[in-house]
């Protein structure tokens, strides 16, 4: 993809304060599908492959060559799964689209390990609120951390984070994405949700009082951002829900990232479902409601949350999985369960059925394999086919996944292909 190709269009702050965002298309040998007033099937994935680094600007020094290895084995998992739109989450965000413009030219768009190249043409990209200073003592040590590098600077940011972006997210397209109509939620506080699980203080005996009034007023639900990414997919519009919520541990009693985790996943059932239950979101552009009644999506990311196991609040993920628009195709693999018996530890008290687990977690003492990635389209989109790429170790493509420390993520790619009618 040389400079000459790439296009990228800014979507400008607005005076009501609209994030700046950024769609980047990436010239190359592969033009977008044709349109056509048939069907078409479509592969939608997501992917924490943990691109995430540890210092600001260290991703784009990474990508800007073709040698690294841990790009180079989260390239070839995209590439051997293929799949037309893809959700990348921990992948640090950097003005302008730069990381995905790297990550599609010299990672994606070259070989590897003998797959075939795949080419994005288009790719969003957004702020994350991870690593944004809030000024206030959020985690209520009696410290305010609002300085990048002081100890404790990212539990008092909006979302868990070193400096600002980190653990970002982008998503990736062979269909044109309508960067017109996307709808982020960046800014949507969280003390507006009708019912809104707020953390409560053990120590004091006034209700829901682990963050302050003040605090309260500019404390946002998303820990990363939630964005409705529209795709035009021959013709027909189908609505990529994104987002990341944050990981319900690293916490107390009050348990105030598993409450804001649950509310987090709640924010994407709200959203979808028909009537005035979605009056109440305003987006980043000050338009308020949900998604209209009819409209296809699929809902995407790394949700932190088993139906059974692990440290989230109970049901939490239920709300998507048992919401009467959203299908559950339950996507499996031989390797997830193959490993659920070789690490053992937790994993032999889980609940859950091992072969949908999706990420390879610390096994003693807890919480052992989770179910934590999701792909969850809307019930007219017809599912066809459903997977988790984590190859049983007999299998040569499972040096891809590997064990700790891992060659690319502790999560594992999730697809689901689905039909789309013209």
């Amino acid at each position: 993809m040389s400079p000459k190709h790439r296009i990228t269009t800014a979507l400008t702050a607005t005076a009501v304060g609209v994030l700046a965002a950024a769609t980047v298309g990436a010239g190359g040998a592969m033009a977008a599908p044709p349109a056509g007033a048939g069907t078409t099937e479509l592969r939608v994935a997501t992917y924490n492959l943990s691109l995430n680094r540890n210092a600001e600007g260290q991703l784009v020094t990474d990508l800007s060559t073709t040698t690294n290895a841990q790009a180079k084995t989260v390239a070839e998992i995209i590439q051997r799964v293929n799949p037309d739109v893809v959700l990348l989450n921990e992948f640090d965000f950097v003005e302008g689209g730069v990381a995905a413009d790297l990550f599609r030219e010299n990672y994606l768009e070259l070989s590897q390990g003998g797959a075939d190249p795949v080419v994005y043409p288009y790719a969003y990209v957004a702020e994350s609120n991870t690593g944004i200073a809030s000024g206030f003592d959020l985690n209520n040590n009696g410290v305010v951390a609002d300085t990048v590098g002081q100890p404790g600077y990212g539990d008092d940011a909006f979302g868990f984070g070193a400096f600002p972006g980190q653990f970002g997210m982008a998503v990736l397209s062979k269909y044109p994405i309508d960067t017109d109509a996307v709808r982020t939620f960046q800014k949507f506080l969280w003390k507006d949700m009708p019912g809104a699980l707020l953390p409560d203080d053990p120590n004091t005996a006034a209700p829901a009082d682990w963050y302050s009034a003040e605090e309260l007023d500019v404390f946002r639900l998303s820990s990363k951002s939630h964005w409705d990414v529209p795709i035009d997919v021959n013709g027909r519009t189908v609505h990529a829900l994104v987002s990341h919520p944050t990981p319900p541990t690293f916490d107390g009693a009050e348990d105030r990232n598993g409450k804001r985790n649950h509310d987090e996943i709640r924010f994407w059932a709200d959203y979808v479902t028909p009537g005035t239950t979605a009056r109440y979101i305003t987006d980043d552009a000050g338009a308020t409601g949900g998604l209209e009644p009819g409209e296809s999506f699929v809902i995407l990311g790394d949700q932190n949350a088993d139906p059974l196991d692990g440290d989230s609040v109970a049901a939490a993920i239920d709300q998507l999985l048992d919401h009467p628009r959203i299908t559950d195709p339950q996507p499996m693999s031989a390797g997830a369960a193959e490993a659920s018996v070789l690490q053992a530890g937790a994993n032999l008290t889980h609940r859950g059925d091992p072969s949908t687990d999706t990420a390879d977690f610390n096994d003693n003492p807890a919480p052992g394999n989770l179910r934590a990635d999701y792909v969850l389209p809307s019930k007219d989109l017809s599912v066809r086919g459903a997977g988790v790429f984590w190859p049983v170790q007999a299998d040569p493509l499972s040096a891809l996944t590997g064990t700790f420390p891992f060659p690319s993520s502790d999560h594992r790619l999730v697809w689901v292909d689905v039909k789309v009618r013209g």
